[in-house]
């Protein structure tokens, strides 16, 4: 075999990047849930012969390092020798897809020129898939109380539909036409990356085709191991908190890492986090490697197409029978450990590079939900929406205000537009939260609030594990404000809570706070002007500006009053 030349090799690395961005366009303009084609809770990737991933278009960065696992998985089970062109295949079963039931992996092998030379794999989340409770899943106890488990069945055979596997999937979900909509756009996406794959191979041949994947593999671990050398070595450690499993209220759930560099690889231990929990938080393997992958290309590769070669030199430790590493049947449905896990990752880091890394953020993703029977039109209605928070500030710079959580980058939140049309509720304040970021000579972002008030009985759902600890903040900065909902607020029945599956009434009203990001630097240090600017853009109050900065405000002018802030702040 020849040696192939690079520019070939670029031409087919940018077919392989074009045609997943292709499938994403395909999903989302046939999807029938907004949670696809609005929030983009996927994930979705081209893989070769032996699963590893060449291009991806992220929605939800975490699945696609995920799908990873969740594709070696169902090849395994299922055995290559056993596919045929045509096959399609689904796996929601969570140790091996790498979420919950109701994300769902479909899979696709991919056919040239005579052999199996890849697959094609698209995660998406289901909006009802047989789980016990409507929407969501915040208390169950074992996975067969989560929804439907499929190991890597063959919806499709040879390109022919297995009626009996859809009409069983439309029979375990309480709304079958959304549902059924919504894997039909997964077949087609699937369906768009294999033709596109199949043409690049027939058109360059096979020998060119594998070359160019060792060689698009290859360069992604040649810049990953370029940018690993540039990281100080040694052995850092931190932990944080998330605030129950959801069965015991009480207890805080401990997530430890020990992050070592050396020369060739970056270790992420995971070793100390909490015991396998009782409740649904715990983190199936593929998962926890995910969203350890996306740490690491953060910091490493940021700037370039994923592709597995920059995993290379990843190696992730996780126990299993741990919180970070579930196994059967432990329940996994909230899987809300995996929103923090990396920001510890780099709160470790933040040890050995003070100055590169950020504070924390809202550190967490601050989902609301409505369902019940739509009074109109008497048909079951499920919407709700991911919420921006404020990010950490780093050294040379405040946290970015009010966007998608670092877990999500690719995700996107509801707009108001979409989630009052699909519901009978209103928002009736959308605003950032004044306060929220933490202060510092660099202010941490803000988290914003939306209040929903409900026009139909219905049940609310909230999925937030980051309000009973604070946001940390770094270098002398402060803590942010963390998020947090309330319900029924102004009433004698007011409740502030964090993750919640209530049944509301009509004119009920749910407020949802995200949290800010952690300040950066002793706040004293923050230009007055600085302060001035985000006491009249309402991100810092007066009675803020004061107390945290040192800076006093004429509130009536709108000026720093220099003389007292002086006295103030010494």
């Amino acid at each position: 075999m020849s040696e192939q030349d690079p520019i070939t090799t670029e031409v087919i690395h940018n077919y392989l990047l074009s045609a997943a961005r292709e499938m994403e366009r395909n999903l989302m303009r046939t999807s029938y849930s907004t949670v696809i084609y609005e929030v983009r809770d996927f994930g979705l990737g081209i893989y070769d012969r032996r699963c590893r991933m060449l291009s991806e278009a992220p929605g939800l960065a975490v699945f696609t390092r995920g799908n990873d696992y969740g594709l070696k998985k169902t090849v395994e089970f299922v055995g290559a020798d056993n596919m045929e062109p045509g096959d399609l295949l689904l796996t929601s079963y969570p140790y091996w897809s790498s979420a919950h039931p109701m994300d769902v992996l479909a899979v696709s092998p991919i056919f040239a020129c005579g052999e199996l030379v890849g697959y094609t794999a698209i995660k998406q989340h289901w909006m009802d898939l047989g789980q016990k409770d409507a929407g969501y899943v915040l208390d169950s106890t074992e996975v067969f109380q989560e929804g439907l488990l499929m190991p890597g069945l063959k919806l499709y055979k040879a390109g022919v539909l297995d009626q009996e596997i859809e009409n069983l999937l439309r029979f375990n979900t309480r709304i079958p036409e959304r549902v059924i909509g919504d894997l039909n756009a997964q077949v087609s996406a699937c369906r768009t990356g294999e033709r596109r794959v199949t043409s690049l191979v027939e058109r360059f041949g096979l020998d060119s085709y594998h070359q160019a994947v060792e060689a698009i593999l290859d360069h992604g671990e040649r810049i990953a191991r370029a940018r690993l050398a540039r990281l100080p070595r040694g052995t850092w450690e931190a932990e944080d908190w998330a605030d129950d499993d959801g069965i015991d209220h009480a207890t805080l759930l401990k997530i430890k890492v020990k992050v070592t560099v050396t020369d060739d690889e970056f270790i992420v231990d995971w070793s100390g986090s909490h015991p396998a929990t009782p409740g649904p938080m715990n983190l199936p393997i593929g998962l926890t490697e995910g969203v350890s992958a996306l740490a690491f290309k953060g910091i490493t590769t940021p700037d370039t197409p994923a592709n597995t070669g920059n995993y290379r030199p990843l190696r992730v430790i996780a126990p299993p029978g741990e919180m970070m590493h579930a196994i059967p049947p432990a329940p996994t449905f909230t899987v809300w450990a995996a929103l923090l896990a990396p920001e510890v990752i780099l709160k470790a880091l933040s040890t050995g590079l003070p100055e590169h890394i950020p504070a924390c953020s809202g550190g967490d993703v601050f989902s609301v939900m409505g369902l019940g029977v739509h009074p109109e039109t008497g048909q079951i209605w499920m919407e709700g929406s991911n919420e921006a928070v404020g990010f950490g500030a780093f050294a040379g710079s405040d946290g970015e205000d009010a966007i998608m959580h670092l877990s999500e980058p690719g995700c996107r939140n509801n707009p108001i537009e979409v989630v009052e049309n699909k519901g009978p509720w209103i928002i009736e304040t959308y605003h950032m939260r004044r306060d929220s970021g933490g202060p510092g000579k660099y202010r941490g972002g803000v988290g914003v609030h939306r209040r929903y008030r409900f026009l139909h009985p219905a049940t609310t759902l909230t999925m937030c594990k980051k309000t009973k600890s604070a946001p940390w903040g770094m270098a002398g900065g402060h803590d942010a404000d963390a998020g947090h909902v309330v319900v029924w607020p102004g009433t004698e029945r007011e409740e502030r809570a964090g993750a919640i599956h209530y049944p509301v009434d009509t004119e009920d009203v749910l407020e949802n706070n995200s949290g800010g990001g952690g300040g950066w630097g002793d706040p004293l240090e923050r230009d007055p002007q600085r302060v001035l600017d985000d006491v009249i853009n309402d991100f810092v109050s007066l009675d803020s500006a004061r107390r945290d900065y040192g800076v006093v405000i004429d509130g009536q002018r709108m000026r720093v009053d220099e003389a007292a802030t002086a006295a103030l702040r010494s």
